[in-house]
């Protein structure tokens, strides 16, 4: 019989075997790591994308903020625009209404009385004054009522005063009245006669 010594061919084929799995194992290693790179490369690329993108986005944002704070500032300068030109507008509408009231209270009163304080306080009037009679008062108070200026007299305080004047004892009606002006009155009589 003959003897064959296969341990030599064992071991290169080991040997070999070895070889081969160290290079596949390197192989796959360095797939391995090329792979954790690329992915590392395009998760890098997608996340400097991204923050571009934000930045761009916040700019936008802080572009469009600026415009609303200049809208909202133009919005405040238009309400302030308005609200003087209302001012103005019932100023304009309310110039020829002193000049009607005091040719009204010329015209209303009656002989024997006289006016010692106005007060006007919005729309309201309050007359102060001396009349001869209540009789005279309450005339006063119907030529108001009749004006197209002037609405809603009411006589707070009327009484009677001794009043000496010189030589002369003098009788009179101290007044206090209030009377609101009127103004629709006079734009419905000035709308019917034109």
């Amino acid at each position: 019989m003959a003897r064959i010594n296969l341990l030599p061919w064992r071991t290169e084929l080991r040997k070999q075997r070895q070889k081969e799995f160290f290079s596949i194992t390197a192989a796959a290693m360095l797939s391995a790591a090329a792979v954790f790179c690329l992915v590392h490369y395009c998760i890098g690329s997608m996340i400097d994308y991204q923050t571009q993108r934000n930045k761009y986005l916040e700019s936008e944002i802080a572009l469009l903020d600026k415009k609303i704070k200049e809208i909202e500032e133009l919005e405040t300068k238009k309400k302030r625009l308005i609200a003087k030109m209302e001012v103005i507008q019932r100023l304009q509408a309310s110039r020829p209404e002193i000049v009607h009231l005091f040719d009204e209270l010329a015209r209303t009163i009656p002989e024997g009385i006289y006016l010692t304080d106005l007060t006007q306080a919005e729309n309201n009037l309050t007359m102060n004054g001396m009349a001869l009679s209540n009789a005279r008062v309450s005339a006063y108070m119907r030529n108001l009522e009749s004006s197209p200026w002037m609405k809603e007299p009411l006589l707070n305080i009327i009484e009677t005063k001794q009043e000496t004047k010189g030589s002369k004892n003098a009788r009179g009606n101290r007044f206090t009245l209030q009377v609101k002006q009127g103004g629709e009155k006079a734009d419905n009589q000035e709308k019917k006669s034109s």
